[in-house]
């Protein structure tokens, strides 16, 4: 029997913001793959459905067309985290046959195996979310697993998670088939190394697979003298400028551009840093750009960790090295200068000198000598030129979530 899995967000999903302002948490890159993907692929051949955040149900209906999405609960169904770094020992934990039951870790849900008469009773929350309660009675079960919590657990996750998901996708990635490689690359450890048809690495390119592997796309472009050390991953169409330093732990979405240096970071796609400054232990959304010489601070000079705003509250993230976290359509003035720690909301646009200020709400304008809102017609403005320079199109679908966005967040911007 077929088994139906849906991946559902929960409560928590506040804490991944602004990363999860306009995606649900399973869209989230750790590694090479969303932590949607690798769900699948833990328990491959089912059924998919996908329960999200209700604002964001028209967008992923739109993105993901062949998924039911906030589907009614009918038939036996199993349900899973998408928080969850789900792997083959989680799978040997949940199995999609057997009694009713609740899977958890630490007091949160990692998954419900539930029956069709169990879930006849399965209400949502406010946010439109999955509402396991009226299942208390059910058995609980601990399991042994990763829950992404917030955005550095991504980060300081992602070079296991991109060795992991290099030896996931092993089989369905070529080796150097269909690749141009020009005399004077040099590839280390070549048998650690993939890379996608169509692609190009130029003389002085330096691909070093000996602490990780390297796991590069179709049609990328790896510039002269270009360093890349693994464990890295470059998605399809991405190009590595000239020169760039890109460091272990890495992992860079489909159509980047980026230079400079980069260490320990994610880049979920179609996001630009293409000019030199530093970049380390960050997570950047689509439709980022960092203007020259952006640099991010991801060590505080007392070598104390690094403290968050998150949700309203600041959380200290229990590391020593914590970077810029940024939200979709968010800009950067050249020279721009982030401290340890700073969360920038979607579509803001920060200048000026100076270190601005750890948090800037979304659609913010403005830096150290002040924030002002950014109004939300000038974002999507220019957001739909950005987008169309990469041949794609915002569509009224995307546009109305960001406006949507700009609504939720008003009181940010008031206070």
């Amino acid at each position: 029997m077929t088994t139906t899995l849906c991946i559902f967000e929960d409560g928590q999903y506040a804490n991944l913001l602004p990363l999860a302002a306009l995606r649900p948490v399973w869209d989230l890159r750790c590694g090479i793959l969303t932590l949607g993907q690798k769900i699948e692929l833990t328990w491959p051949g089912a059924k998919v459905r996908l329960a999200c955040r209700s604002y964001l149900a028209a967008l992923v209906q739109e993105e993901h067309p062949d998924r039911p999405v906030n589907p009614p609960a009918t038939g036996s169904c199993l349900f899973v985290n998408g928080r969850v770094l789900a792997n083959a020992a989680l799978a040997r934990h949940i199995i999609p046959e057997g009694a009713d039951t609740v899977f958890v870790h630490n007091h949160s849900i990692v998954a419900v195996r539930a029956s069709e008469h169990t879930l006849r009773g399965l209400g949502t929350d406010a946010d439109g979310l999955p509402d396991f309660t009226s299942l208390s009675g059910l058995p609980r079960v601990e399991v042994p697993c990763t829950l992404i919590r917030y955005p550095w657990d991504l980060v300081n996750a992602n070079g296991a998670q991109i060795t992991g998901d290099a030896a996931l996708i092993a089989t369905t990635t070529p080796h150097l088939e269909g690749v141009k490689l020009y005399d004077g690359a040099h590839l280390v450890n070549p048998t650690a190394i993939t890379v996608g048809r169509g692609s190009i690495i130029k003389p002085g390119a330096v691909l070093d697979a000996e602490k990780g592997p390297i796991v590069i796309g179709a049609n990328v472009r790896i510039f002269p003298n270009a360093v890349i050390e693994g464990p890295a991953f470059i998605g399809g169409g991405s190009l590595i400028k000239i020169g760039a330093k890109i460091y272990e732990n890495t992992s860079i979405g489909p159509m980047c551009k980026v230079g400079g240096e980069v260490e320990g970071s994610i880049l979920h796609g179609f996001a630009n840093k293409q000019h030199d400054g530093f970049l380390g232990h960050a997570y950047l959304c689509p439709w980022v750009n960092l203007g020259a010489d952006t640099n991010n601070s991801d060590l505080k000079n007392n070598y104390g960790t690094v403290r968050v705003t998150i949700n309203g509250a600041e959380v200290d993230s229990g590391s020593l090295f914590a970077g810029l976290i940024m939200g979709d359509h968010a800009k950067s003035a050249i020279n721009s200068m982030f401290n340890t720690g700073t969360v920038v909301g979607v579509g803001s646009n920060v200048f000026g000198s100076g270190f601005p200020p750890k948090y800037i709400p979304a659609f913010s304008w403005g830096g150290a000598e002040g924030l002002a809102p950014y109004a939300i017609d000038k974002c999507i403005e220019v957001a739909r030129k950005v987008m169309l320079r990469r041949n794609q199109t915002l569509t009224a679908t995307a546009e109305a979530l960001l406006r949507h966005v700009f609504t939720l967040t008003q009181s940010e911007r008031q206070g």
